[in-house]
């Protein structure tokens, strides 16, 4: 299955000012498979796993001098270290924190190898480090896969190829608009996890799709208890499961537990978020950038990574929230919100680590929110989200408005087109919403 890292990692491979580069992200997003991938274009792939192979974090131990640690390797695993010929692969690196600081060293002392980590729960051991390899180390961020890499992944290069061509003044033909839309019901259905989709572009059987997730969502809730030094399982499962239940509103700990404190609660989601298994949405007021300098801390929304893991965390039968229409499907929970705000993250640079916002003011009289709130370049635009092809934007009207503006994106099921300052966006377009000019 063809990721769009791998183009970034055949980039990486061929730059001259190339640095070490560590993969982030969460468990089973595909960091493994795509850099062995990769490996396949050297003449040797070394490929070292902390949490099978713990033993080995003693070469780190006493020296961080990484021609000798990687004399010892090359020893170990009778594969030759040799730069410009060999890739290094650290996998599950957050198990060894000295393998972590050792990167730097690569960088200053080995400049001409290639050397690649990955891990998940970094975000826990980087913490721990002062000073990380500042310019030193790149990072990149991954995800499950998009809706895009779903199509290319089940066969259907030439629809991707066609709705990529989607613009404002020629829209998406009626025929590939339509069947667009039904990949997307099916997307939305089983998520992107790797193993999912290639599951289902195999046996294109629901049932084992179901099964999978299941077990991917059992893998999940077992990590917790790596977590346990930093806060209770119970308590981490209790926050976990609050926020299916609470995707589209703004997260209250008080919803979590009647039991626990505030502080504990949220200490609770802090650890999710770091895990990359649960996003934030921040909000902000939103007028003028950067967005992130005008939040409100207090207010926030948090959704999880993935659509199948929400689904069957809302306990749905996927094979039989198939068979509804597609209002009806991405009407059970806030799904198409949570989608939009997966492809957005995802289709973000992946140098960054993105941000989320939102906008909505409470008041007595006039309650009004924006789904998402984006910057391209120096503008800002709001994006409203709807299930059907009607609905009210008088959100979306009154914050243009008010900010002044005179653009806003509407994503839904109709195709491209424009009403006024509200320009329709076919919702499994939401990657060019972040590309296209016009």
């Amino acid at each position: 299955m063809k990721r769009k890292i791998e183009t970034i990692l055949e980039d990486w491979k061929h730059s001259e000012n190339r640095k070490v580069l560590l993969i982030r992200g969460a468990r089973q997003v595909g960091k493994t498979f795509s850099i062995r991938h990769l490996g396949k274009s050297f003449d040797h792939l070394l490929e070292v796993n902390f949490e099978e192979e713990p033993e080995i974090c003693q070469f780190f131990k006493k020296s961080l001098n990484v021609v000798d640690i990687c004399e010892k390797l090359s020893a170990y695993y009778n594969v030759p270290i040799k730069p410009g010929k060999t890739l290094l692969f650290f996998d599950e690196i957050q198990a060894c924190p000295d393998g972590l600081k050792s990167l730097r060293f690569f960088y200053e002392k080995m400049p001409g190898l290639h050397v690649i980590a990955a891990g998940s729960l970094l975000e826990f051991v980087l913490s721990e480090i002062p000073s990380f390899g500042v310019g030193r180390i790149s990072s990149i961020f991954m995800y499950p896969m998009t809706f895009e890499e779903f199509l290319i992944a089940i066969g259907e290069e030439q629809l991707f190829g066609i709705i990529k061509q989607g613009r404002f003044s020629s829209p998406v033909d009626t025929v590939f608009h339509e069947k667009a839309l039904d990949k997307l019901k099916t997307y939305l259905v089983i998520g992107g996890m790797p193993a999912v989709v290639d599951s289902y572009q195999l046996k294109k059987d629901l049932r084992e799709c179901m099964l999978i997730i299941d077990d991917l969502l059992t893998g999940i809730r077992d990590d917790f208890s790596k977590y346990k030094i930093r806060a209770k399982v119970p308590q981490l499962l209790e926050t976990f499961d609050s926020i299916a239940f609470q995707t589209g509103g703004k997260f209250k700990y008080s919803n979590v537990s009647q039991e626990e404190t505030i502080y504990n609660v949220k200490r609770s989601l802090e650890l999710l978020l770091k895990s990359g298994i649960a996003y934030k949405i921040h909000h902000t007021s939103a007028r003028g950038i950067p967005l992130g300098a005008q939040i409100d801390a207090r207010k926030f929304k948090v959704i999880i990574f993935d659509c199948g893991i929400y689904n069957r965390m809302l306990g749905l039968d996927l094979s039989e929230h198939l068979l509804k229409s597609y209002v009806d499907l991405i009407n059970k929970g806030s799904l198409a919100e949570l989608y939009v705000g997966l492809e957005l993250i995802a289709n973000s640079p992946p140098r960054l680590n993105p941000q989320l916002f939102y906008w909505h003011r409470e008041s007595r009289n006039s309650n009004a929110e924006v789904d998402y709130v984006i910057q391209k370049n120096e503008s800002i635009f709001p994006v409203e989200v709807k299930s059907g092809v009607k609905g009210s934007m008088q959100s979306m009207n009154l914050f243009l408005s008010e900010r002044n503006l005179e653009k806003g994106f509407r994503l839904s099921q109709e195709n491209f087109g424009t009403y006024q300052k509200i320009y329709t966006v076919p919702i499994y377009s939401v990657s060019q919403l972040l590309t296209m000019e016009e």
